[in-house]
């Protein structure tokens, strides 16, 4: 086991769950809202948290794929009724959001709105966010230390709500907890976390440390995401792909990119109930080919740290969602020529739009989605 300290506590490695008593009683939280979901209350995951819990506290588990302003208030009103003051979110991106977005609007009176990023409500949110402990099911989306929640409100817009105080007060990752994962969440999510780190990495904004950490967390999920695919059960691979979401979650304040701009706006299609992670790794490669021009340098160094030759990055990408049986584009989920116009204006409102190494016009959103169609 490792205990880490870089922008919140860590607790890493197999059967850390096993702290959460400690870090409750450490951040004074004696009531806790836990925050799951009913796929993983079914996985037999919900009692690994209950059961370290003296109290008797409520549960949320009604967490949409891709969590919504509704779900948020809901959840609110439940952490009010029962005087709770704090919360265990336990799973993946989407209860670990949802819960900061409950630890933001149980403690702030503003309507949730005008505290997201483009609307300039960073500053609207203070240090009287309740203390969440996160303690992810899969290894992807990095939430567990990120300081952004991406809630869909009423208005259809998927906006990102970023600031130092939603990141979680401490972090509990135990691969254990993974390793039941269906393959195809296990190639999603692995996906999800390889382009924040490759994303990270390309952002123009000047933070070498975060590179250093994202190329590392780059190669190590390279290097594990087959074997965790193909057996489930393996420990090691498992434990190096939490240890690469992780690394990409520590690195998020670099900026990302154009994947996540256009996964943000495709995710706000309700209708469609899109997986984050899946839509990342469709759009992997065209974004990457995109991307060689505008830092070619950096390709490079990225390609070598993976043992790719001859600036094939892109091709390899494409060739790895087949072996992890991806989808092979969005026409498959769902997504029409009808949807276009609106993913395109989305992307380019999106915080990720512009820490991309080039900012992408609309044109090039344009063919970039054309192309992913298929």
């Amino acid at each position: 086991m490792s205990l880490i300290t870089y922008l919140t506590e860590i607790e890493f490695g197999a059967g850390t769950v096993g702290e959460l008593e400690k870090h409750l009683g450490r951040l004074g939280i004696r009531r806790p809202l836990i925050i799951s979901d009913h796929g993983i209350k079914a996985a037999g995951l919900l009692d690994s948290v209950t059961r370290r819990i003296e109290a008797d506290c409520p549960v949320f588990l009604d967490v949409p794929t891709n969590p919504t302003e509704a779900a948020t208030l809901a959840a609110v009103e439940v952490y009010a009724a029962h005087q709770c003051d704090g919360l265990v979110a336990l799973g993946g991106g989407s209860p670990i959001d949802l819960a900061k977005g409950v630890a933001l609007m149980a403690t702030h009176d503003r309507s949730l709105a005008t505290y997201a990023l483009i609307e300039g409500g960073m500053q609207a949110i203070t240090a009287k966010v309740a203390p969440v402990i996160a303690i992810p099911t899969t290894a992807g989306t990095g939430a567990e230390v990120g300081r952004a929640a991406l809630i869909t409100l009423e208005d259809g817009r998927k906006l990102g709500f970023v600031s130092p105080h939603l990141i979680p007060k401490c972090a509990i990752c135990d691969p254990e907890l993974t390793l039941g994962l269906p393959k195809k969440l296990t190639a999603a999510t692995a996906l999800d976390a390889l382009s924040h780190c490759l994303e990270t990495y390309l952002s123009p904004r000047y933070n070498p440390p975060a590179e250093a950490i994202a190329l590392d967390g780059a190669t190590r999920i390279w290097n594990n995401v087959v074997t965790a695919f193909e057996d489930g059960t393996n420990l090691e691979a498992r434990t190096e792909l939490m240890m690469g979401s992780l690394q990409g979650g520590l690195t998020f304040q670099k900026g990302l990119g154009a994947i996540h701009a256009l996964s943000h706006a495709l995710g706000g299609l309700r209708e469609l109930g899109l997986h984050h992670g899946t839509l990342n790794a469709i759009l992997l490669p065209g974004v990457m080919r995109i991307n060689r021009d505008a830092a070619p340098q950096k390709m490079a160094r990225i390609e070598h740290a993976l043992g790719i030759r001859d600036g094939g990055l892109a091709a390899t990408l494409a060739y790895l969602n087949a072996r992890l049986e991806i989808p092979k584009g969005l026409r498959s989920l769902g997504v029409g020529d009808q949807h276009v116009d609106y993913v395109i204006e989305r992307a380019m409102a999106d915080h990720s739009h512009a820490t991309n190494p080039s900012p992408l016009t609309a044109e090039q959103y344009r063919h970039l989605i054309l192309e992913t169609m298929i």
